[in-house]
């Protein structure tokens, strides 16, 4: 039976159209089209399988999830095949991998109920490593030399992008005005809205993006006990809490603010609130990355991690020196998992 309101055909060229947009102003006609057709065929072929499957019982937000998710992942390694200079004969083979890699992944995290954030590092991690086997093995079958292999395992659009946004947000903070001088919605449509891919969407600054976080935390709040809401919101700017209260008025919120804005949302939040550690030890995990580093030299260990993101690699390298890279308990758990897996 079909995803009721799923048209994955008309979600798949709404995404190649947005998409459009941000492929590399230097890349010329052949290299455009690959990417653009890239994305659009994964996200059909991803979109027709979700909807066909009797079996997996995905249901819309689902189904657009991973459709979104094979998308945006096919955009940035499309970019990075090209930007290796890595003969075009081998590219589809790399991206048939990569996608096949995220629809099972997505597919297997739904099934067991995964935290959002935790699919999403497991996607990441698993496309960044299927990428990097899959150019190894160019170079051990003797396809590419390795000068080739290292400017191909050296290109990141996806980091690339998330670093020209921090500059960004960072101009933009300098412009802001004072918190007090902000002015909150009186209606639904002034919610921010953002519609594209997680890493392709720009998140809104100044006013915009406070009325979104607001809006992100009543989404939150939602799902939780109203005594365990209102504790927290006896915390806040009493503006801020009126109107965090008239967001959670609105039965249809969650359709008014995208998922993937909404999740950057609430990662920019964490990243500047204390994170309880819960019964993550933070001493168990340095032990474990230092367990690691037994089996794996250190060149081996600076290889795995080249295409990861800085504050991995502080973490991972902090750790073989004793220390504790501060970050959220939880995530870097799940780090020292991916490590221990990839050995």
């Amino acid at each position: 039976m079909a995803i009721e309101g799923f048209d994955y055909q008309g979600f798949a060229q709404n995404l190649a159209q947005q998409a459009q947009e941000l492929i590399p102003k230097d890349f010329n006609d052949n290299q455009r089209n690959y990417v653009a057709n890239t994305l659009l065929n994964f996200s059909l072929i991803a979109g027709q399988a979700l909807n066909d499957d009797k079996e997996l019982g995905f249901n819309l937000d689902q189904a657009m999830m991973t459709t979104q998710i094979i998308a945006e992942w096919s955009f940035h390694k499309s970019v990075d095949l090209i930007r290796s200079e890595i003969p075009q004969q081998y590219w589809d083979p790399i991206m048939q991998k990569i996608a096949g890699t995220i629809f099972e992944i997505a597919k297997n995290s739904f099934k067991q109920s995964l935290p959002q954030d935790q699919m999403l590092q497991l996607i990441e991690h698993h496309v960044k490593k299927t990428y990097i086997d899959c150019i190894g093995e160019l170079r051990q079958n003797n396809l590419i030399d390795e000068g080739l292999m290292e400017q191909a395992m050296s290109q990141s659009n996806i980091d690339a992008m998330v670093q020209q946004q921090e500059q960004a947000n960072a101009e933009n903070s300098q412009q802001q005005t004072a918190e007090s001088d902000v002015t909150y919605p009186e209606t639904p449509s002034d919610i921010p809205a953002q519609n594209t891919p997680a890493q392709l969407a720009k998140m809104p600054s100044g006013e915009n993006a406070k009325v979104l976080k607001l809006a992100t935390l009543a989404l939150l709040f939602q799902k939780m006990k109203q005594d365990k809401v209102q504790t927290i919101l006896d915390r806040f700017n009493p503006d801020d809490a009126s109107s965090v209260i008239k967001f959670m008025g609105i039965p249809d919120l969650n359709s008014k603010v995208d998922p993937y804005a909404a999740m950057q949302c609430l990662q920019e939040i964490k990243t500047n609130i204390p994170s309880p550690s819960g019964n993550i030890s933070t001493a168990k995990i340095v032990n474990r990355i230092q367990n690691v580093a037994q089996y794996v030299e250190r060149p081996q260990l600076e290889q795995m991690l080249k295409l990861e993101r800085q504050n991995v690699k502080r973490l991972v390298f902090n750790a073989l020196d004793g220390d504790y890279y501060e970050m959220a308990p939880r995530v870097a758990n799940i780090i020292a998992t991916h490590l221990e897996d990839s050995i």
